[in-house]
This record gives C-alpha cells, sequence and structure tokens, in this order.
C-alpha cells in the first residue's frame, strides 16, 4: 500500500453518496484534514449550500482553501476549532443538515464531546456520518490499540441521542455509520 494516498484509499466521492446530500444543505466535517470529505461534498450540495471545514490545524485549512479556490468552490468556509471544547464548532445550533466525523475520534481527547457538538448544530432530522479505521491490521493509520471500536462510537452517538440509520460500506479498512437527529 505505499504510495497510496488516503484519498484513494477512502474512495471520498464513493462514500459521499451514502449522506444523500441534496443541492443547498448545509454540512460540517469535522476534523477536515486536507478536505477528503469537505471537496466532494462541496460538489455535492452546489452554489446553494454550504461546507463549513472544522480542523484544529491552521496548515491543512489552509490546503482546504487552495483546493477549493483552484477547483472554483465558493462554498466551503474554513473554521480553526478545537472540538474537545464545549461548543468548539463555533457552529450555530440546530443549523446543518449533516455532520461529518471522519478519521478523528481515535485521536480525540473527549470523544464524546464532539458527538455532543454534532448533536448540538445538526436540525431536527440531521444526519451524523461517522467514518473511522476498523480493527483491520494495516501498513497505515493509526495504532491498533487507538482505533475506535465500531461499538464504542455507535454508543457515543446514541448516547447523546442520534438513532442508526444504517451502517455503509466506507472501505477496506474503515466503517460507516449513518445516525440521525430525532
Amino acid at each position: 500500500m505505499a504510495g497510496t494516498s488516503i484519498s484513494a484509499f477512502l474512495e471520498p466521492e464513493r462514500i459521499v453518496r451514502y449522506f444523500d446530500l441534496k443541492p443547498g444543505d448545509h454540512v460540517a466535517d469535522f476534523g477536515a484534514g486536507h478536505g477528503f470529505f469537505t471537496i466532494p461534498m462541496a460538489r455535492a450540495v452546489g452554489g446553494d449550500g454550504k461546507v463549513y471545514a472544522v480542523d484544529v490545524q491552521k496548515s491543512v485549512l489552509d490546503i482546504i482553501r487552495a483546493r477549493a479556490k483552484l477547483e472554483n468552490l465558493l462554498n466551503i468556509e474554513p473554521i480553526w476549532a478545537d472540538l474537545d471544547e464545549p461548543r468548539g464548532s463555533k457552529l450555530k445550533d440546530k443549523f446543518l443538515d449533516l455532520v461529518v466525523i471522519a478519521n478523528i475520534l481515535f485521536q480525540a481527547e473527549k470523544k464524546d464531546a464532539i458527538f455532543r457538538e454534532a448533536h448540538r448544530i445538526l436540525r431536527e432530522g440531521g444526519r451524523l456520518a461517522v467514518v473511522e479505521w476498523d480493527e483491520t491490521p494495516t501498513p497505515m493509520g493509526p495504532p491498533l490499540t487507538l482505533r475506535v471500536k465500531k461499538d464504542a462510537a455507535k454508543s457515543w452517538a446514541v448516547g447523546v441521542g442520534f438513532e442508526l440509520e444504517k451502517e455503509f460500506e466506507a472501505g477496506s479498512h474503515h466503517y460507516g455509520l449513518l445516525f440521525h437527529k430525532p
């Protein structure tokens, strides 16, 4: 797998189709990184939609800004934020249609805070997508001891008020969960 980029490994364009995004939707990408999910979601929601790329690293937000400009995607707003903090995303209450939490739980100090923040900013009927490394040994990704088990992710989501909608195929070394806010 040496030389394989994470975007090819995860196939974000394919995974984003599971989110059933509509033109005009407003979305947050928690831990947006280099924009692997941000960019395809921005295309899916179109010019009337908005994607908030939330990350604690300013340098990756600069990369997202550059990619968005290169692709003429004016509907991406990078937000420098610490999701371990209360109201960490800096977004309004009950505002969004979808929150994506992808490949960040293994490194988060306060995993439950991330799920609470997603619940706070999602409107009623909004959805939460979780994409995380599974327990399959891989030459890349976090150590197995840091990976978040699927049942633990489900438990945190249900614990803050989400209901599991479905599991989806997220690649050979990831799991995907889709929840909704009743």
